[in-house]
Protein backbone atom coordinates (compact mmCIF):
# COMPACT_ATOMS: atom_id res chain seq x y z
CA UNK A 1 0.00 0.00 0.00
CA UNK A 2 2.93 2.16 0.29
CA UNK A 3 3.06 2.90 -3.46
CA UNK A 4 -0.59 3.77 -3.95
CA UNK A 5 0.35 7.54 -3.50
CA UNK A 6 3.39 7.43 -6.29
CA UNK A 7 0.79 5.15 -8.53
CA UNK A 8 -2.23 8.23 -7.93
CA UNK A 9 1.13 10.78 -8.79
CA UNK A 10 1.89 8.94 -12.06
CA UNK A 11 -1.75 8.54 -13.16
CA UNK A 12 -2.26 12.80 -12.69
CA UNK A 13 0.75 13.46 -14.90
CA UNK A 14 -0.60 11.09 -17.51
CA UNK A 15 -3.90 12.55 -17.39
CA UNK A 16 -3.11 16.24 -17.72
CA UNK A 17 -0.46 14.89 -19.94
CA UNK A 18 -3.65 13.58 -22.56
CA UNK A 19 -5.12 17.31 -22.07
CA UNK A 20 -2.30 19.18 -23.24
CA UNK A 21 -2.11 20.51 -26.88
CA UNK A 22 -2.86 18.12 -29.82
CA UNK A 23 -0.06 17.08 -31.87
CA UNK A 24 0.20 18.73 -35.23
CA UNK A 25 -0.62 16.85 -38.11
CA UNK A 26 1.76 17.61 -41.21
CA UNK A 27 0.38 16.98 -44.30
CA UNK A 28 2.02 14.11 -46.54
CA UNK A 29 4.40 15.50 -49.11
CA UNK A 30 3.51 13.36 -52.25
CA UNK A 31 6.38 11.88 -53.59
CA UNK A 32 6.83 12.84 -57.44
CA UNK A 33 8.57 10.52 -59.77
CA UNK A 34 9.86 12.29 -63.26
CA UNK A 35 8.66 9.91 -65.87
CA UNK A 36 11.90 7.94 -67.43
CA UNK A 37 11.86 9.01 -71.01
CA UNK A 38 13.17 5.59 -72.86
CA UNK A 39 14.96 6.65 -76.45
CA UNK A 40 14.48 4.15 -78.97
CA UNK A 41 17.88 3.34 -80.14
CA UNK A 42 18.79 4.37 -83.64
CA UNK A 43 17.99 1.91 -86.46
CA UNK A 44 21.63 0.68 -88.28
CA UNK A 45 21.71 1.91 -91.60
CA UNK A 46 22.38 -0.51 -94.34
CA UNK A 47 25.76 0.54 -95.98
CA UNK A 48 26.49 1.47 -100.21
CA UNK A 49 27.00 -2.61 -100.86
CA UNK A 50 23.52 -3.47 -99.07
CA UNK A 51 21.80 -0.80 -101.11
CA UNK A 52 23.32 -1.50 -104.12
CA UNK A 53 22.55 -5.02 -104.23
CA UNK A 54 19.01 -4.54 -103.29
CA UNK A 55 16.11 -5.17 -106.35
CA UNK A 56 16.12 -1.58 -108.41
CA UNK A 57 12.56 -0.05 -108.32
CA UNK A 58 11.30 1.14 -111.52
CA UNK A 59 11.39 5.26 -111.51
CA UNK A 60 9.24 6.84 -114.27
CA UNK A 61 10.62 10.95 -115.63
CA UNK A 62 7.78 12.80 -117.47
CA UNK A 63 8.53 16.70 -118.44
CA UNK A 64 5.75 18.17 -120.57
CA UNK A 65 2.02 16.11 -121.09
CA UNK A 66 0.52 18.23 -124.41
CA UNK A 67 -0.23 17.71 -128.18
CA UNK A 68 2.71 18.04 -130.14
CA UNK A 69 3.14 20.40 -133.01
CA UNK A 70 3.23 18.55 -136.48
CA UNK A 71 6.88 21.09 -136.47
CA UNK A 72 7.93 20.13 -133.12
CA UNK A 73 11.73 19.42 -133.10
CA UNK A 74 13.51 16.21 -132.12
CA UNK A 75 14.32 17.28 -128.38
CA UNK A 76 10.36 18.16 -127.90
CA UNK A 77 9.16 15.13 -129.01
CA UNK A 78 11.74 13.44 -126.88
CA UNK A 79 10.33 15.31 -123.72
CA UNK A 80 6.52 15.50 -124.43
CA UNK A 81 4.18 12.72 -124.17
CA UNK A 82 0.41 13.70 -125.32
CA UNK A 83 -2.56 13.76 -122.55
CA UNK A 84 -3.62 10.46 -124.63
CA UNK A 85 -0.32 8.82 -124.58
CA UNK A 86 -0.09 9.77 -120.56
CA UNK A 87 -4.08 8.67 -119.66
CA UNK A 88 -3.05 5.41 -121.60
CA UNK A 89 0.38 4.48 -119.60
CA UNK A 90 -1.03 5.38 -115.98
CA UNK A 91 -4.40 2.97 -116.80
CA UNK A 92 -1.62 0.27 -118.18
CA UNK A 93 -0.32 0.78 -114.55
CA UNK A 94 -3.15 0.05 -113.05
CA UNK A 95 -3.95 -2.65 -114.82
CA UNK A 96 -0.73 -4.85 -114.21
CA UNK A 97 -1.03 -4.31 -110.77
CA UNK A 98 1.80 -1.25 -110.21
CA UNK A 99 1.23 0.68 -107.02
CA UNK A 100 2.74 3.83 -106.76
CA UNK A 101 5.39 4.64 -103.71
CA UNK A 102 7.42 8.09 -102.45
CA UNK A 103 10.72 9.14 -101.94
CA UNK A 104 10.38 8.02 -98.14
CA UNK A 105 9.12 5.11 -98.59
CA UNK A 106 11.98 4.22 -100.74
CA UNK A 107 14.45 5.70 -98.47
CA UNK A 108 13.14 3.54 -96.06
CA UNK A 109 13.37 0.01 -97.71
CA UNK A 110 17.04 1.29 -99.53
CA UNK A 111 18.25 1.99 -95.53
CA UNK A 112 16.11 0.13 -93.57
CA UNK A 113 14.96 -2.37 -95.06
CA UNK A 114 11.26 -1.70 -94.65
CA UNK A 115 8.41 -3.60 -96.84
CA UNK A 116 7.60 -2.04 -100.10
CA UNK A 117 3.87 -2.84 -101.79
CA UNK A 118 3.97 -5.09 -104.72
CA UNK A 119 4.98 -4.25 -108.31
CA UNK A 120 5.76 -0.58 -106.73
CA UNK A 121 6.87 2.51 -109.49
CA UNK A 122 7.47 5.76 -108.73
CA UNK A 123 6.38 8.27 -111.00
CA UNK A 124 8.35 11.58 -111.52
CA UNK A 125 7.84 15.03 -113.27
CA UNK A 126 10.49 17.26 -114.12
CA UNK A 127 10.75 21.44 -114.81
CA UNK A 128 7.68 22.46 -112.94
CA UNK A 129 5.09 22.61 -115.98
CA UNK A 130 1.87 23.94 -115.37
CA UNK A 131 -0.19 20.58 -117.33
CA UNK A 132 1.80 18.33 -114.68
CA UNK A 133 -0.94 19.58 -112.05
CA UNK A 134 -3.79 20.40 -114.67
CA UNK A 135 -3.34 16.73 -116.67
CA UNK A 136 -0.93 14.76 -114.27
CA UNK A 137 -2.47 14.97 -110.91
CA UNK A 138 -5.72 14.19 -112.16
CA UNK A 139 -4.66 11.04 -114.46
CA UNK A 140 -3.29 9.50 -111.68
CA UNK A 141 -5.34 10.40 -108.94
CA UNK A 142 -7.74 8.36 -111.04
CA UNK A 143 -5.94 5.46 -109.79
CA UNK A 144 -5.02 6.33 -106.36
CA UNK A 145 -1.54 7.02 -107.82
CA UNK A 146 0.95 9.81 -106.17
CA UNK A 147 3.85 11.19 -108.15
CA UNK A 148 7.08 13.39 -107.43
CA UNK A 149 7.21 16.94 -108.55
CA UNK A 150 10.57 18.41 -109.03
CA UNK A 151 10.12 22.67 -109.41
CA UNK A 152 12.45 24.78 -110.34
CA UNK A 153 11.72 27.49 -108.24
CA UNK A 154 12.73 30.30 -111.40
CA UNK A 155 9.89 29.06 -113.09
CA UNK A 156 6.93 29.24 -110.13
CA UNK A 157 4.71 31.70 -111.22
CA UNK A 158 5.73 32.35 -114.56
CA UNK A 159 3.17 31.66 -117.81
CA UNK A 160 2.82 27.90 -118.10
CA UNK A 161 4.47 26.82 -115.05
CA UNK A 162 2.84 25.86 -111.61
CA UNK A 163 2.05 28.46 -109.18
CA UNK A 164 2.62 28.82 -105.45
CA UNK A 165 -0.96 27.79 -105.17
CA UNK A 166 -0.88 24.91 -107.20
CA UNK A 167 2.56 23.65 -105.58
CA UNK A 168 0.83 23.41 -102.46
CA UNK A 169 -2.13 21.51 -103.43
CA UNK A 170 -0.14 18.93 -105.09
CA UNK A 171 1.66 18.63 -101.62
CA UNK A 172 -1.47 18.73 -99.68
CA UNK A 173 -3.05 16.25 -101.46
CA UNK A 174 0.16 13.40 -100.97
CA UNK A 175 2.32 14.21 -103.19
CA UNK A 176 5.69 14.91 -103.06
CA UNK A 177 7.23 18.33 -103.82
CA UNK A 178 11.17 17.96 -104.10
CA UNK A 179 13.90 20.68 -105.61
CA UNK A 180 15.08 21.24 -109.00
CA UNK A 181 18.03 23.86 -108.61
CA UNK A 182 16.73 27.53 -109.45
CA UNK A 183 17.02 27.77 -113.12
CA UNK A 184 18.42 24.24 -114.34
CA UNK A 185 22.26 24.54 -114.62
CA UNK A 186 24.06 21.73 -114.47
CA UNK A 187 25.74 20.52 -111.27
CA UNK A 188 28.82 19.83 -112.54
CA UNK A 189 29.36 23.51 -113.61
CA UNK A 190 28.84 24.96 -110.00
CA UNK A 191 31.17 27.21 -108.25
CA UNK A 192 31.45 29.49 -104.94
CA UNK A 193 28.01 30.72 -104.63
CA UNK A 194 26.20 28.24 -106.82
CA UNK A 195 26.04 25.37 -104.27
CA UNK A 196 23.94 27.97 -102.11
CA UNK A 197 21.55 29.61 -105.01
CA UNK A 198 20.59 26.05 -106.56
CA UNK A 199 20.87 23.66 -103.61
CA UNK A 200 19.90 25.58 -100.37
CA UNK A 201 17.78 28.48 -101.71
CA UNK A 202 15.53 26.86 -103.74
CA UNK A 203 14.81 24.01 -100.71
CA UNK A 204 13.94 26.30 -98.46
CA UNK A 205 11.58 28.38 -100.41
CA UNK A 206 9.60 25.13 -101.22
CA UNK A 207 9.67 24.75 -97.47
CA UNK A 208 7.90 28.29 -97.07
CA UNK A 209 5.16 27.18 -99.92
CA UNK A 210 4.54 23.80 -98.62
CA UNK A 211 5.28 23.95 -94.73
CA UNK A 212 7.42 20.53 -95.09
CA UNK A 213 10.71 19.70 -95.24
CA UNK A 214 12.32 19.32 -98.64
CA UNK A 215 14.61 16.33 -98.66
CA UNK A 216 14.91 15.54 -102.24
CA UNK A 217 16.79 16.49 -105.29
CA UNK A 218 16.90 15.84 -108.94
CA UNK A 219 19.72 16.91 -111.15
CA UNK A 220 19.00 19.03 -114.15
CA UNK A 221 19.61 16.65 -117.19
CA UNK A 222 20.74 13.68 -115.10
CA UNK A 223 23.96 14.90 -114.82
CA UNK A 224 26.56 14.85 -111.61
CA UNK A 225 29.64 14.57 -110.06
CA UNK A 226 31.39 12.99 -107.17
CA UNK A 227 32.43 16.71 -106.09
CA UNK A 228 28.08 17.69 -105.50
CA UNK A 229 27.44 14.78 -103.88
CA UNK A 230 29.37 16.40 -100.31
CA UNK A 231 27.40 19.69 -101.20
CA UNK A 232 24.20 18.29 -101.84
CA UNK A 233 24.39 16.29 -98.49
CA UNK A 234 25.55 19.22 -96.45
CA UNK A 235 22.33 20.89 -98.04
CA UNK A 236 19.73 18.83 -96.26
CA UNK A 237 18.93 16.44 -99.17
CA UNK A 238 18.53 12.47 -98.12
CA UNK A 239 18.80 11.52 -101.65
CA UNK A 240 19.56 12.64 -105.42
CA UNK A 241 17.84 10.95 -108.61
CA UNK A 242 20.04 10.48 -112.33
CA UNK A 243 18.68 9.64 -114.93
CA UNK A 244 19.58 6.00 -116.62
CA UNK A 245 23.60 6.09 -116.04
CA UNK A 246 25.23 4.15 -113.68
CA UNK A 247 24.97 4.83 -109.52
CA UNK A 248 27.70 5.73 -107.67
CA UNK A 249 29.39 3.04 -105.59
CA UNK A 250 29.81 4.91 -102.82
CA UNK A 251 26.83 6.77 -102.47
CA UNK A 252 24.41 5.36 -104.23
CA UNK A 253 20.81 6.96 -102.29
CA UNK A 254 22.45 10.15 -104.27
CA UNK A 255 22.49 8.71 -107.51
CA UNK A 256 19.28 7.19 -107.78
CA UNK A 257 18.46 5.97 -111.34
CA UNK A 258 15.17 7.16 -113.54
CA UNK A 259 14.21 6.79 -116.90
CA UNK A 260 12.36 9.73 -119.15
CA UNK A 261 9.53 8.03 -120.94
CA UNK A 262 10.03 9.19 -124.05
CA UNK A 263 7.04 10.78 -126.41
CA UNK A 264 7.84 8.41 -129.60
CA UNK A 265 7.15 4.98 -126.66
CA UNK A 266 3.50 3.38 -127.14
CA UNK A 267 2.13 2.32 -123.91
CA UNK A 268 3.89 -1.53 -124.58
CA UNK A 269 7.03 0.45 -125.26
CA UNK A 270 7.13 1.97 -121.80
CA UNK A 271 6.11 -1.51 -119.58
CA UNK A 272 8.68 -2.92 -121.60
CA UNK A 273 10.98 -0.32 -120.39
CA UNK A 274 9.84 -0.67 -116.63
CA UNK A 275 10.81 -4.43 -116.90
CA UNK A 276 13.92 -4.36 -118.84
CA UNK A 277 15.53 -0.82 -117.31
CA UNK A 278 15.97 -1.37 -113.54
CA UNK A 279 17.25 -4.88 -111.82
Amino acid sequence: MKNIPFLVFIGLFLLLGCQSEPRKITKEIPIITTPVKIIAPKKAMANAATILSKKEVPILCYHNIKNIDANAGEMTRMYTVTPTNFAQQMKALSDEGYHTILPNQLYEYLVHDAPLPANPVMITFDDTRGEQYSIGAPEMKKYGFKGVFFVMTVSINRPNYLTKEQIKSLSDSGNTVAAHTWDHHMVTKYAGEDWDTQLVKPKKKLEDIIGKPVTYFAYPFGLWNKKAIPEIKKSGYQMAFILATKRDSIDPLYTIRRIIVAGQWSTPSVMKAIKSSFK
